[in-house]
């Protein structure tokens, strides 16, 4: 069942500004931007078919999403 939309602007509305200045300034920021966007597209995507999903392929996505997650938001900070 969907939560929500996870975007990184709705993850982290207060560095709006700072992801659109990184994703135009930062090869490396967009690159693991786009590879974020691309797992949460695909996460949305099981989330809404109706046949099931592996618990496992839906974990593995997750944490791929959260590490990736992780590794923004630390360039977002710095």
């Amino acid at each position: 069942m969907p939560l929500g939309h996870h975007d990184l602007a709705h993850e982290f509305p207060e560095f709006k500004e700072r992801i659109h200045e990184l994703k135009m300034n930062d090869a490396h920021f967009k690159k693991l931007f786009e590879e974020y966007d691309q797992a949460t597209t695909k996460i949305e995507a099981l989330e809404k078919q109706e046949s099931p999903v592996a618990d496992e392929t839906m974990e593995d996505l997750k944490k791929q999403r959260l590490v990736l997650k992780d590794q923004l938001y630390a360039m977002l900070k710095g």
